[in-house]
């Protein structure tokens, strides 16, 4: 039995704060909004968008577990545990209330790193989260007017600016993140530098 929509969205309030589900709630507008423009399925980067953080109020050592106990990929818990959610929450939403739709449960998997040869609901899902309405940080602005032209160098541009915000931190970056990156570049048509007028 299928949960309804509305049930979805009731178990996942009760699993945050009150600023977290507001911010769940951008996410489920910004989705919808960027998946009628783009083609994607609205109905299911909805429910994507409800579920992608599902479990990011969990307590670190549950989160832990369970990446133990389902054989998620062991390296994540060498990086910071902001990343663990995203995997989680894809085997918990299974689990818990059995969403079974493998576009969503990739789309919940990969918000957080992106992964090579990502969909379109896990883009719009990925850009949603990024660009929701009451996020604001530098760069933002530029994300925002490229996911209105051309989702891959939206994601892009959210990568690099990921990335360079931990390496100028000294952090680790998450392989995938990298692979993910590397992916986009190799399919995106590389806009040549002009030529220097003389």
């Amino acid at each position: 039995m299928k949960m309804s929509r509305e049930k979805l969205m009731e178990a996942t309030r009760r699993q945050m704060p009150s600023s977290r589900w507001e911010h769940t709630l951008r996410v489920k507008e910004t989705a919808v909004e960027l998946a009628e423009r783009t083609g994607a399925d609205p109905e299911k980067a909805e429910i994507a968008a409800i579920l992608h953080d599902y479990c990011k109020y969990w307590p670190e050592e549950k989160q832990r577990e369970w990446i133990l106990r389902h054989r998620l990929p062991q390296d994540l818990l060498q990086f910071h545990k902001e990343l663990w959610h995203a995997p989680v929450g894809a085997v918990a939403v299974r689990e818990e209330l059995g969403v079974d739709d493998e576009e969503v449960l990739n789309a919940i998997r990969s918000h957080t790193t992106g992964r090579p040869g990502m969909s379109l609901l896990e883009k719009v899902v990925f850009l949603a989260d990024y660009i929701e309405p009451g996020r604001s940080f530098p760069g933002l602005d530029e994300v925002r007017r490229l996911a209105r032209e051309d989702l891959d160098r939206a994601v892009l541009k959210a990568l690099d600016n990921t990335i360079l915000y931990l390496v100028e931190r000294g952090l680790k970056v998450y392989p995938l993140t990298i692979l993910t990156r590397n992916d986009l570049l190799d399919k995106i048509p590389q806009i040549l530098p002009k030529e220097e007028s003389h």
